[in-house]
C-alpha cells in the first residue's frame, strides 16, 4: 500500500483547519478510476472552500480541490485504461468527494473527460474549472444566436480566473471586448489578453436604474448582485448575459424592464453537473480556440504547499488569471 501527500481540510469545533498530510491508498473514496495526479489549480470556489468563508464543503474530512488533470493509474471503467491523460472538473469534487489537492485520486470514471490531444495537462489545469466555465459562456452566447457583428461584449471581473480566459477567448473569435475591472493597474494585461476597452467596476457595482443606455449585445459575469442587474439594464434588445459567478453577492436586485421591453436573456451557467457531452465541446473547443501564448501570460505556478495562503489572496482580489498547482511529478 503506497502513501501520498495531501492537503487536508478538517472541522472541529466549527473551526476549520487545514494542513499537508501524508495518506494511503485505504483513506480514498469509492471510485472505478485511480489517478494520479499531476497538476491542479486554485478557482475563487476552492478560496472559499479552503478558508470556510462559505460552506462549500460538505463533509469532513475533506481533500479540497474542484479541479485535477493526470494519468490513469487502474480502471474498471471501460472507457480508460492506466496511462490516459485524463481531466476532471466539478461533480462534487473537493465538495463531497476528495479533491485534487492530493498526489492520488480515485473517482467515478464517468465524471473524467479525455486530455485533449495536444494539450499539456499543466495547460489543462492553466484552463481549469474557470477556462471551462469561460467556455460554457461563449458557447451559451453563440447558442442564443449572438455574433461579433452585433455589437460589443462584456465581461466583469475581468482580471480574474473565468474572466481572463473569456477574454482570451471572444477576442480571438472577433468579439469586440469590454473587461470591467476594479483594478486599473492590470489594464495593459487585459489589453494583451484582447481587451477593447476597459472600464472601472464602480461603474456597474452600484444600485443602478430598471433600464439604462445600451451598451452591449452580450455579457459574461462572474460578479452577480448590482453588477449583473447594471449589465442587465445596459444589454441592447434582443442581447443575453451569461452568468457564472457571484462575487459580489448571490442577490439580484433587478428589474423585469430589461427582459419585456428589450427581450433580453439571462442564461444561467453550471459547470459543476453540467452533462458529459457539453463538457466534452467545451474541451474540444478550448483545445481549438484558446490562445495557448495568452493562456500561459495569465498563468502562474505554485506548488502545493502555497495553496492555502493562494486560497486566501484569490478571495481579497489579489490574484491575476489563473494558477496552477504542481501536485507531483
Amino acid at each position: 500500500m503506497s502513501s501520498f501527500r495531501a492537503l487536508v481540510i478538517e472541522r472541529r469545533d466549527g473551526r476549520q483547519s487545514v494542513a499537508l498530510k501524508t495518506l494511503s491508498d485505504s483513506d480514498l473514496m469509492n471510485g472505478d478510476v485511480s489517478v494520479r495526479v499531476t497538476y491542479s489549480t486554485v478557482n475563487y470556489k476552492d478560496g472559499l472552500a479552503i478558508t470556510g468563508n462559505v460552506p462549500v464543503v460538505r463533509r469532513f474530512p475533506m481533500i479540497p480541490g474542484i479541479d485535477l488533470a493526470g494519468v490513469v493509474e487502474a480502471s474498471s471503467h471501460p472507457d480508460y485504461e492506466p496511462g490516459d491523460g485524463v481531466v476532471l472538473n466539478g461533480w462534487g469534487l473537493g465538495e463531497t468527494h476528495f479533491g485534487g489537492y492530493a498526489e492520488k485520486a480515485r473517482v467515478n470514471g464517468d465524471w473524467l473527460v479525455p486530455l485533449p490531444a495536444g494539450m499539456r495537462a499543466e495547460e489543462a489545469m492553466a484552463i481549469g474549472t474557470a477556462g471551462y466555465t469561460a467556455m460554457l459562456c461563449v458557447m451559451a452566447l453563440e447558442a442564443h444566436g449572438l455574433a461579433p457583428s452585433m455589437g460589443p461584449v462584456v465581461v466583469t471581473g475581468a482580471a480574474g480566473g473565468v474572466g481572463s480566459v473569456a477574454i482570451a477567448l471572444l477576442a480571438k473569435l472577433g468579439w469586440h471586448v469590454i473587461a470591467s475591472t476594479g483594478r486599473a493597474n492590470e489594464a495593459e494585461y487585459l489589453h494583451g489578453l484582447g481587451a477593447s476597452e476597459i472600464i472601472d467596476r464602480a461603474e456597474l457595482s452600484g444600485p443602478g436604474r430598471p433600464l439604462a443606455k445600451e451598451r452591449w449585445i452580450a455579457g459574461v459575469d462572474t460578479v452577480g448582485s448590482h453588477t449583473l442587474a447594471n449589465l442587465l439594464s445596459m444589454t441592447r434588445y434582443g442581447g443575453a448575459i451569461a452568468a457564472c459567478g457571484l462575487a459580489q453577492g448571490m442577490d439580484l436586485p433587478a428589474s423585469v424592464a430589461p427582459f419585456i421591453l428589450r427581450g433580453i436573456s439571462l442564461l444561467g451557467i453550471d459547470s459543476v453537473m453540467c452533462p458529459r457531452p457539453r463538457r466534452l465541446a467545451a474541451w474540444q473547443r478550448l483545445a481549438r480556440d484558446l490562445d495557448r501564448d495568452k493562456l500561459a501570460a495569465m498563468t502562474t505556478s505554485i506548488d502545493l504547499a502555497a495553496v492555502p495562503e493562494t486560497a486566501e489572496a484569490i478571495l481579497e482580489g489579489k490574484v491575476r488569471g489563473r494558477v496552477v498547482v504542481t501536485v507531483s511529478n
